[in-house]
């Protein structure tokens, strides 16, 4: 491992100045980096500082953190009943978009609050983009489907309703 250039040295030490921890609890700080003592050019005129930005509002919740930990435990442990079931295996790419599309828009139509999508757990060898492209594909596809407003929440499926082969859809209540 090589030594750090007076310059790196300087870049580092003003970068690890400007870290926040992200918990509250007191980080172990390293011992700083010490560069070799460099004549520096002495400023003209002082600057003032920056003025501070006001903080910027929190960002909206993110599709993962909509449900209360209640919703969380059921799912957990398999208590949840889905209202509807959409099988995918044997389809392809352009036929469970449209599946998944239609399943949604009927869903909402009759007020489910809970759509079990089965995936199919990726077969085993194979080159990997051409094995399990429909379960890849799906969480991008609900965060740009025309219902995704009204999408609470995607969970892994329990044991009992396929597992890592399935995934839960929450619906938001009207």
């Amino acid at each position: 491992m090589r030594s750090l250039t007076p310059d790196e040295a300087e870049l580092w030490a003003r970068v690890t100045a400007s870290i926040r921890p992200l918990s509250r609890e007191p980080a172990d700080t390293p011992e700083p980096v010490t560069a070799p003592e460099r004549p520096r050019a002495q400023p003209t005129a002082t600057a003032a500082p920056a003025p501070r930005k006001a903080p910027s509002p929190p960002p909206p919740p993110r599709p993962g953190k909509t449900l209360d930990g209640s919703w969380d435990r059921k799912l957990k442990s398999g208590a949840v009943e889905p209202d509807r079931i959409l099988d995918l295996h044997g389809m392809t790419l352009d036929r469970a978009w449209s599946a998944i599309d239609s399943a949604l828009e009927d869903a909402l139509r009759a007020g489910d609050r809970v759509l079990l999508l089965i995936t199919g757990h990726a077969p085993p060898g194979g080159p990997p983009v051409q094995r399990g492209r429909i379960r890849a594909a799906v969480h991008d596809w609900l965060s740009v489907s025309r219902h995704a407003s009204r999408i609470a929440a995607v969970r892994a499926a329990h044991g009992r309703h396929g597992g890592g082969g399935s995934l839960y859809i929450i619906l938001r209540r009207r």
